[in-house]
């Protein structure tokens, strides 16, 4: 099996296995203010958000995760299944295996997302070190895949600076980012992998012309955290302290939202995101959508059914929200009050240099 395949592989065993969460969100820090008057009827709060022209029944994405090996095709499966049940948006992981590698059943486990999932929100994922390799038609390639309706991103240079076999030129990569921004069939999204996204860097993107922003932050899972079991499975030694070292790097989730959320209009926060709560939490900041990806993994394994269970759950955490809060749509609820505690708010006062 190559090496791209093999590590999707690995990157699951480990999640599934090992202590790869970190703490400090900031979600902890923010407190939506309580309505004891909502003056609405909680039967008929709206939970739908257009993204993209596209409706969503509920502001949740269940975040890019895998594909690229055979043993992930049930996980995809199952996740894209659920996201056609309940109305969702769903993200593929890394299609790299995909478009270099010429094997019918890694492209299945890609392929499989749009079979599960016809009317589903669906978008693909390259990794920015790649433009640096293809060109707009490999992309292309990725948006056909799985019929996408968008196509992500994605931002790891730390998680690539922590793999033994890792690309660390990132040398030219906003001005691909934004050729693909411009030329792609479909809207495109620039998304961390757990490290979070700052402000200058959101209006950097924002200039170059992304539709949205997936900011996430630190809080969830920890690639670097990943790589370092990786590495140290390998004997890789060095590798596996670095990602020690840099385990709980980046910036916090909730700040990234709002400071992404202040430059572009449509933001998606992730990163530690754990529950409809969080979600709420988000959308106050700024964002348009909550999105999970470690929370899914597990009940994929078990089957659709088990996902469709969690999504209700999250969903009815976030109805709760909205209502306590007096927000009969996600409208409202951006406009939600809210207070910011904590460390949270000493990271939002304190930025600067020498602060």
């Amino acid at each position: 099996m190559p090496e791209t395949s093999d590590r999707k592989d690995d990157h699951i065993r480990i999640i599934e296995e090992e202590d790869v969460e970190t703490s400090g969100t900031g979600f902890e820090d923010i407190e939506l203010v309580h309505e004891a008057l909502p003056e609405i009827h909680r039967d008929e709060i709206d939970t739908s958000v257009d993204l993209f022209g596209h409706e969503l029944a509920a502001p949740i994405v269940i975040e890019s995760m895998t594909g690229g090996h055979p043993n992930t095709t049930k996980i995809n499966r199952s996740l894209a299944a659920a996201a056609q049940e309940t109305g969702v948006a769903m993200g593929v992981g890394s299609q790299r295996a995909g478009i270099e590698l010429d094997d019918p059943d890694l492209l299945e486990s890609y392929t499989v997302v749009r079979e599960a999932g016809p009317d589903a929100f669906l978008y693909g994922n390259v990794g920015v070190a790649q433009l640096l390799e293809y060109d707009v038609s490999d992309v292309e390639r990725a948006v056909e895949m799985i019929d996408a309706d968008a196509m992500a991103i994605h931002l790891n240079f730390l998680q690539e600076a922590v793999q033994p076999e890792g690309d660390v030129d990132a040398r030219g990569c906003l001005e691909a980012i934004e050729t693909v921004a411009s030329e792609l069939s479909v809207p495109v999204i620039v998304k961390e992998t757990g490290n979070g996204i700052a402000r200058g860097t959101a209006e950097r993107l924002t200039a170059a012309g992304v539709d949205a922003i997936d900011v996430a932050g630190k809080g969830g899972t920890t690639w670097s955290g990943i790589e370092s079991y990786r590495a140290a499975a390998v004997g890789a030694t060095r590798q596996e302290h670095v990602g020690r070292r840099f385990r709980a790097w980046g910036v916090p989730t909730a700040v990234s939202t709002l400071e992404a959320a202040s430059v572009h209009d449509t933001v998606i926060a992730s990163g530690g995101v754990r529950s409809g709560l969080d979600v709420a939490k988000a959308i106050a900041l700024g964002a348009q959508a909550g999105g999970l990806a470690k929370p899914f993994l597990s009940p994929a394994g078990q089957g659709t059914e088990a996902v469709v269970d969690l999504l209700e759950t999250l969903r009815v955490e976030l109805e709760t929200a909205m209502f306590v809060t007096g927000s009969e749509s996600v409208a409202d609820l951006q406009r939600a009050e809210y207070v910011v505690l904590g460390r949270t708010k000493e990271y939002l006062e304190g930025q600067g240099r020498g602060h």
